[in-house]
């Protein structure tokens, strides 16, 4: 190694160990993506922003924005999945009725300040999921805002393809019981806004559904002994 011998014992006991272990390229672009604040990702957001808003409501795009997200929602690069950008407009429900004239009891007459029950990104996917009614939808993430949209990249997989049906890690979404999942709130944003992404004391009641919990402690049972 060209060292003489005699200096091999004074070496520095740190020069002899293994580098520390580095983190991966997908732990590094989560890092980026948590600090949305930092000048650079508010500059890429910006530019990708105006990108977005000239491209049509509900496209198609060849690679996820953000691969680490996509990979931890259950994306891979292979055939059989796609990924679809869509965007949704801001802000909350307004009642439509002509005029703002609602011809009943005063405690329907409001017309602003009203919001939707189920988050944007559920919106999303019914809409990416009503336009590709042959895909289904597996998760989504969201991917840019601004005044007016937010924008959502939905994951969708294809239950016909050899690939998917080949594959035990996914082919459970080829079971007929899983179409239009997104319309049923059986997706990780659709579960969430149906408060099943909790535990606790009062989440009971919510399980399996609401309706399902209402109907078993209302319904009348008239038991006796036959």
């Amino acid at each position: 190694l060209g060292v003489p011998r005699e200096n091999l014992g004074r070496q520095r006991p740190c020069a002899l160990r293994a580098p520390p272990c580095s983190m991966g390229a997908y732990k590094y672009l989560e890092e980026i993506w948590r600090k949305k604040q930092s000048d650079a990702l508010r500059f890429l957001l910006r530019v990708r922003c105006w990108e977005y808003r000239q491209s049509t409501n509900v496209c198609r795009v060849t690679y996820p924005t953000r691969p680490d997200k996509a990979r931890r929602l259950g994306f891979k690069a292979k055939q059989g999945y796609c990924i679809y950008r869509v965007r949704v407009r801001r802000g909350g429900r307004k009642r439509p009725v002509h005029k703002g004239q609602v011809y009943g009891k005063p405690v329907h007459q409001g017309i602003t300040k009203l919001k939707f029950k189920r988050n944007l990104k559920s919106v999303a996917e019914e809409r990416v999921g009503k336009r590709c009614g042959g895909l289904r939808v597996l998760n989504s993430y969201w991917v840019n805002q601004d005044s007016c949209y937010k924008f959502f990249e939905v994951i969708m997989v294809d239950p016909m393809h050899k690939v998917i049906r080949d594959d035990p890690r996914i082919n459970w979404i080829c079971n007929p019981t899983h179409k239009h999942r997104e319309l049923r709130g059986l997706t990780s944003a659709g579960r969430k806004h149906r408060g099943l992404h909790g535990k606790g004391n009062r989440r009971s009641k919510l399980r399996p559904s609401v309706r399902a919990t209402n109907k078993r402690h209302f319904a009348k049972s008239l038991r006796r002994y036959r």
